[in-house]
């Protein structure tokens, strides 16, 4: 079939039905696609209808596209029914390397020639995953953010092997679909986002693994003091007001110096057993009796109401 207009795609390949797979699944659904999806494990099709269930009152709080349905999801028993018909296909299989570059060769393989294919990787660059497509150059990262309903960030980049036109039509799909996206124009492993969010987890380990803070201090440190400005406004522009008048200038003049301070130590500290339990522990201790889907559904209700406080609710039509 031929490549359609990012606009007149109806129907979405979800290609791994896990955490992040079963979210893109969600967020289709609630823009009013039709969504037929494929993993290899027993019990997928059980935990992805457990999984668009339970995400699917905050999707109607966001608001859902006309048409918009779970009885629009298709599980199919092989990967290629999955995509014999489908105008994308979104692939979230798990972070193994080997495994990722044999599946997208399996898609690439499967799905009708010029559809694009979109990689959810947290990590790899898919200069690294295309090696063994026989046509490459329609294979894009589309790497989301947890939970992929409800957040709007997408990084969209190509490898050496992938053509311009499959992700400038990858980046306009996603914003068609609800999306807010980057369009890279460099591969650098774990994206933008990623690298910055990993700089800061190995910062908390190390204060837990030291004795220095407790996961409950870290948590709050974050809910209470700086996240409140990063939900409107990044880090860079924070920091450039607190040059006041001067801007960034003045604020690297005075505070450039403090870069050669102590401040971070961004080599990973040892996941040794005590780490692991700390950690494990202190997150028990914070969850304070509250269930992974009581959080879940806390998340949910709190990205909303950001969504709604900063004037960043999607729109309600798919296409």
């Amino acid at each position: 079939m031929p490549r359609p207009a990012p606009r007149d795609v109806r129907t979405v390949a979800c290609v791994g039905a896990g955490v992040i797979g079963g979210g893109w699944v969600a967020h289709f659904l609630a823009r009013g696609y039709d969504v037929r999806a494929w993993d290899p494990a027993p019990d997928a099709e059980a935990r992805l209808r457990r999984l668009v269930d339970a995400a699917w009152p905050a999707l109607e709080r966001l608001g859902l596209a006309p048409g918009a349905s779970p009885t629009r999801l298709t599980v199919t028993d092989t990967l290629e029914e999955a995509v014999s018909e489908a105008q994308f296909v979104q692939e979230s299989a798990p972070e193994k390397l080997e495994l990722k570059r044999e599946l997208l060769a399996k898609l690439d393989a499967a799905t009708p020639a010029g559809i694009v294919i979109a990689s959810s990787t947290s990590g790899y660059p898919m200069t690294d995953m295309q090696t063994e497509a026989v046509t490459p150059g329609r294979l894009v990262v589309g790497h989301p953010f947890n939970p992929p309903y409800l957040i709007p960030l997408v990084e969209v980049v190509g490898g050496e092997h992938t053509d311009a036109a499959s992700v400038e039509w990858a980046s306009r799909f996603y914003e068609v679909a609800g999306k807010s996206v980057i369009t890279m124009e460099r591969e650098v492993p774990g994206f933008i986002a990623n690298r910055l969010q990993e700089a800061l987890w190995r910062e908390a380990l190390h204060m837990v693994a030291n004795g220095e803070a407790t996961v409950r201090e870290i948590d709050r440190s974050i809910t209470e003091g700086p996240g409140l400005r990063w939900a409107f406004m990044g880090p860079m522009l924070t920091f450039a007001l607190a040059g006041g008048e001067g801007g960034m200038a003045h604020m690297l003049d005075h505070f450039g110096p403090s870069l050669k301070s102590p401040w971070t130590r961004l080599d990973a500290p040892e996941l040794d057993r005590a780490l692991y339990d700390a950690v494990v522990a202190g997150c028990e201790d914070a969850s304070d009796g509250r269930t992974i889907a009581d959080l879940v559904a806390e998340r949910d209700q709190g990205v909303i109401d950001v969504l709604r406080a900063t004037g960043r609710l999607p729109g309600t039509g798919a296409r």
